[in-house]
């Protein structure tokens, strides 16, 4: 049986803690959310976008946060100091903020999708 790789640590200057980010949203202070997967993924963050920005506090998010992690990382390489990986993803942050402990506003969002031209 294949084992799922290990879970990467922490890196304080890297990654965003879900709880952290919640904070931040809750208070009002978001950072530029920038989603990373492809369209059409089951929730997203709100007010998510798909480009980075060229300046700015930037979090990115993916699934499991390794590709978010591998590009913030790439990033810091240029000099990127202000662009994290949300850690864990947006499985941890789902996981680690039930409804019931923090309340029902969670910031997940179904994406919007577009809409269809009427028949004619």
């Amino acid at each position: 049986m294949k084992r799922p790789p290990p879970v990467p640590p922490f890196e304080p200057r890297l990654h965003l803690s879900p709880y952290a980010l919640f904070d931040r949203l809750a208070q009002g202070r978001p950072p530029v959310l920038v989603d990373l997967r492809p369209a059409g993924s089951a929730l997203t963050l709100a007010g998510a976008a798909r480009d980075v920005p060229a300046a700015g506090d930037v979090v990115l998010f993916d699934d499991d946060g390794r590709l978010a992690s591998d590009r913030a990382r790439r990033l810091h390489a240029a000099g990127r100091r202000r662009v994290r990986a949300l850690y864990g993803g947006l499985e941890l942050y789902d996981f680690a903020l039930p409804a019931r402990v923090v309340g029902e506003e969670r910031f997940l969002r179904r994406p919007q999708l577009p809409r269809a031209a009427p028949w004619r």
